[in-house]
């Protein structure tokens, strides 16, 4: 069984697992998270990087071997995040960009509609777009045809650790999409990124989880593993399921 890279872009990630910035206890362990996990690209919000410090500068913390994915957290609109993105490129973080629009200050729903509207901006402007969205095929399809590297369906609210609520909807994608499918947001056990795994996701984005656990080094491992259990068990092709019970052994040719 052999598998491929994951290509977004012009680049290539052997590695599965996305992480995030947010939430550790301290910047300090965030190196150590990333050793552990092997994950290859980390989000992190234009506002926690401070250029003119050596200490609070999040930058500093992230090894150069691993791949910027700047987000648009706190935009409201397609032109606030359109601007973010433009920031975070001219400010030395690549062409790659996670599209936030979150006008629910409630549930932390993505804007749908402001998201496309950005994608379409920033795809034309040569941005590599990794939009954040609630899971809607239709609206996919227009971000494919608008230019996204990939679709980013959340698996259950921002931060909320209740896995892939979304499930269904996520399967629609999954299934019909062109471009990668990445899960993020929601997943709070390794065993749910595995799940998304299997049913075929081609990457998951985890950081709550991973951030706000006791020891954020070992869950990054453990994520790390569950992904790559959840992609071997996709490419091997899960036998069918039934409603009654299947003998492993013939139960003819003994006991009259």
């Amino acid at each position: 069984m052999s598998d491929t890279a994951l290509t977004l872009g012009e680049k290539t990630f052997t590695n599965r697992l996305f992480t995030g910035t947010g939430k550790f206890a301290a910047n300090s362990q965030i190196p150590q998270m990333l050793a552990a996990s092997g994950s290859e690209m980390i989000t992190v919000a234009l506002r926690r990087i401070d250029l003119t410090s050596e200490t609070e500068n999040i930058l500093n913390f992230i090894p150069n071997t691993v791949t910027l994915l700047p987000n648009t957290s706190g935009a409201r609109t397609a032109e606030q995040a359109v601007r973010v993105a433009r920031i975070a490129r001219e400010a030395g973080c690549g062409n790659f960009i996670k599209i936030e629009v979150i006008t629910d200050s409630k549930y932390l729903m993505p804007d749908n509609y402001e998201t496309l509207k950005a994608t379409e901006i920033l795809a034309e402007e040569g941005f590599v777009v990794l939009p954040y969205v609630l899971p809607d095929l239709p609206l996919a399809k227009r971000l494919e045809s608008a230019g996204a590297a990939a679709i980013m369906p959340l698996g259950a609210p921002i931060g909320t650790n209740r896995g892939l609520e979304t499930k269904p909807l996520l399967a629609m994608l999954i299934e019909n999409c062109s471009v990668p499918v990445i899960v993020d947001a929601g997943i709070g056990l390794p065993s749910q990124a595995a799940a998304a795994m299997e049913m075929g996701a081609d990457a998951v984005l985890v950081n709550t989880a991973i951030a706000t656990a006791r020891d954020p080094e070992v869950m990054g491992q453990a994520f790390d593993l569950a992904v790559r259990a959840g992609r071997a068990a996709y490419l091997a092709e899960s036998a069918e399921t039934s409603l009654t019970a299947r003998a492993s052994s013939p139960l003819t040719g003994f006991l009259d």
